[in-house]
């Protein structure tokens, strides 16, 4: 699963340690979210969502379905 949330994150002017923070989990947590080696909860992808103030859908891709 392809994801957006480093491109987000750097678009809102956030650090890794800040939006771990804003979520609740570790800044390794994000870290591994960014690389793609970690696939979220969907309750985390919610707080992701409303974080960047977009959908779910709009953070990550499905790579075999496409964009």
């Amino acid at each position: 699963m392809k994801n957006r949330i480093a491109e987000s994150r750097k678009a809102a002017a956030l650090s890794q340690e800040s939006l771990a923070a804003m979520l609740s989990v570790s800044r390794q947590a994000v870290i591994a979210l960014e690389r793609g080696k970690y696939n979220p909860s969907l309750p985390l992808a919610f707080r992701l969502a409303r974080v960047f103030n977009t959908t779910i859908e709009g953070l990550f891709t499905d790579e075999e379905l496409g964009p």
